[in-house]
Order: C-alpha cells, then structure tokens, then sequence
C-alpha cells in the first residue's frame, strides 16, 4: 500500500493502552494500522479522540490476541468484523480488514481480506481512507492526504455507487464538508446527493438524527446548509427549516449549541417544534427543551432591565431564559448579550416561604396556602428578592 510521505509524531500512538492494543495484535506476525478520523485529525491540525484501528487479523484471531495479552474483548460487530478491545477503561475498534459483497441501502455483508487497498476502496471518502502503523507512518492508497490539504470531500470511485451502497453517505458528505471543507462542493459528489436525495427516506430517523446533529455542531454549517437546501437534501430532513439566516446570526453569535441551531432554523412555532422532536425521537430532556424555545408564548426583549431580566430569568429558570434570549436575538438581529450575561452569571435566589410556614401561622389547609403562597412570590419577584421570611410571613393579615 502507498505511503504517503509523512509520519505522525503524536503522542496518542502509544498513550491510554494505544500501545498495549497494537503489540497484542501485532505479536504474532499480523499487521494492525490506525485508520480513518484519528489519522484524519492528527493531519488536519485536530484533537484526536477515538482511535480506530485496522488488522488482516481475522476476528476469532483478534479475540485470542487480545485476551492473550490480559486485554479484554468485546465482540461488538463481529459480523462485520468488529472486536472492540478495552484497556485501563478506553475502548479500541479493531476491524478486520474487508470487502462489501452485498448491499442494500443500509447494511451490507461483508468478506474479509488480507488487501489493505480493497478495504480502502470500500470506505466513503479519500480523507476517511488513511492508514498508519504505529511508528506513525501513513498510507495514503486513494488520495486522500492531497484532498485533505485541498479541504476536499470526495468519494472513493463512483459516488452513485457510494450512496447506492449506504444512502447516508449523502448526509455524512455535507457533514465533512462542514468540517473540513471550503470553497466549492466537489461537483460529482453533490451532483450524486442530489440526484440520489430521494434515498434518504429508507435511512431511520436515528441515523439522519445523529448526522444531522453533528453537521449542525460544526463551526459554521449555514453555508452548507444552504447547498443542502438548494439541492433538495435538506428539505428530505428537516422540511421545516427556512429560516437560514436566523441560523446564520447565531453562529455570528458564537453559540454552537446543536438544538439552539435546529430551533433557529425554524419558525419556532410550538406544534412545529414538536413535531419535529417527536419525528427525531429526541430525548424526553430535549423534548421540553425544544418544545419551551417556541416563539411567543414568552419572548426576551432586547430593552429588558436588570431587574425585569432577573424575575424572567426567576420565572422561566437560566437555562430556558439564555435560550429564547439567543434565539430572539438571532431572529431580528437586537443585541442581548448582556441578557445572556446576566442568566449565566447570576445566582438565582431560593423564595424563602414553604407550605409548612403558613400552616403553622394557622392557615387552613387547602387551596389558600397556595394561592398565598403564589401571591407572597409575586410580590417577593416584583421587589427585588429582597423581602425576607419574617416580613413576608407579617403580610399574610395584609391580603384577602
């Protein structure tokens, strides 16, 4: 297999059981590499994070190696060649080097090779497809250094039989080229999505979730987007969204937060929003946080005061306060930072009366301690927090 001329020098090849991993399956003769995003990342400049690794080692052989060596192994995909090796708590991926034989849109069947190349072509893109040993020397077989440096995203061989393959491709080449890309699209790629956007009906809603999620966290997806949506591609995913320049703004805003984005590219209606939950099978906590980004049923003006920022803030909890500040300030373009300084730095105040307190002054059980109570934390609110438990409890003869 080519070399690509460079080395990496990085700690993480033999760090956290980096090394223990590749001696046991290197410690009968076989060959193992680190492949695809680590090796993308240590080239591009980036924090590495998971460490893949590549082996002619056939699973069971995998599975014995690593056992051998005292690591545990857990066949997590061993289907499709998968051991998942553990040390000291950090989790490895060794696959077996292999060829898809059958496909249908979203699984394949896959043989085992000895062919380092041939597992190269069967990837998506050239920058996806790189390989080093341990030492740090890299094997470049389908170009990808060079589109990597180009910030290219490009397909290995046909992208109509890339996407015909596995139809997320099309999402996961939008989702590259937002980290990793500029400039144009590379022109067979995006003529093959479009063409092909139909395909992602047969995806589960899972996996467009998690794509889609993960394009919306990269730096600065609108431009992306934007071809997205000219394409066709985008309203296959989220027919809802249209408001790019909201989305726009609060990336100028600097927040990357991927459900504030999602909700930005909305029109924030409330049946909109969860509408759109419901269809991603978002989380229950993501749920009602989307759900409470819904526009007008409480809004942040940009001329709040101090003082009425801080009884919303009181009222609607910091969290749900920062987002709908952030979200109206993208949606007409009205400075709030100062709103969103406020919600992150200030500590919210505990309302110092409880039931018990006003059952010991001899209100009656029932429906009047709490409508007291709610009276007393209005005025509480509406004051400044500043009332203490002995003058609130001294105003319960005062009301009706």
């Amino acid at each position: 297999m080519r070399k690509a001329g460079t080395v990496i020098t990085q700690a993480w090849l033999t760090a956290d059981g980096a090394a223990e991993v590749m001696g046991a399956l290197t410690a009968e003769g076989g060959i193992a590499r680190f492949v695809g995003g680590c090796v993308r990342d240590a080239l591009a400049g980036r924090a590495v994070r998971d460490l893949d690794i590549a082996t002619d080692q056939r699973p069971a052989v995998v599975v014995g190696l690593l056992k051998a060596a005292g690591l545990k192994a857990v066949p997590t995909g061993i289907a499709h060649g998968t051991v998942t090796a553990v040390v000291h708590g950090r989790p490895f991926e060794v696959t077996t080097l292999r060829v898809d034989i059958e496909t249908d849109g979203r699984h394949a069947v896959v043989e085992f090779t000895d062919d380092w190349t041939e597992d190269a072509r069967r990837r998506d893109f050239t920058m996806n497809a790189l390989y080093c040993d341990p030492d740090g020397t890299v094997y470049d077989p389908v170009g990808g250094v060079e589109d990597l440096k180009a910030h290219r995203v490009r397909f290995i061989g046909d992208p109509f039989s890339r996407i015909e393959e596995d139809a997320l491709r099309i999402l996961r080449f939008f989702r590259f080229h937002a980290w990793y890309g500029k400039g144009a699209m590379d022109e067979p790629g995006l003529t093959a999505c479009r063409e092909r956007r139909a395909d992602l009906g047969r995806l589960s809603v899972e996996r467009i979730r998690a794509e889609m999620m993960r394009l919306l966290e990269a730096p600065a997806p609108e431009w992306t987007l934007q071809v997205m949506a000219e394409a066709g591609v985008l309203p296959q995913v989220v027919p809802e969204a249209g408001a790019l320049r909201c989305l726009g703004r609060l990336v100028d805003i600097g927040e990357s937060d991927a459900l504030l984005r999602l909700a930005s590219l909305t029109s924030r209606r409330a049946d909109v929003l969860t509408g759109l939950a419901e269809r991603w099978k978002l989380s229950t906590k993501e749920k009602v946080r989307l759900r409470r980004m819904a526009a007008g049923e409480t809004d942040v003006p940009a001329g709040l005061s101090d003082a009425e920022a801080r009884a919303q803030v009181y009222w609607l909890g910091p969290e749900r306060f920062r987002d709908l500040a952030l979200l109206d300030w993208a949606a007409d373009g009205d400075d709030r930072r100062h709103l969103v300084a406020l919600a992150e730095r200030w500590s919210v105040p505990t309302f110092p009366l409880k039931g018990a307190d006003l059952l010991r002054r001899g209100v009656p059980a029932g429906e009047r301690v709490g409508a007291l109570l709610r009276t007393l934390e209005r005025q509480w609110v509406e004051e400044g927090f500043e009332a203490g438990k002995a003058e609130l409890l001294a105003r319960l003869q005062d009301i009706d």
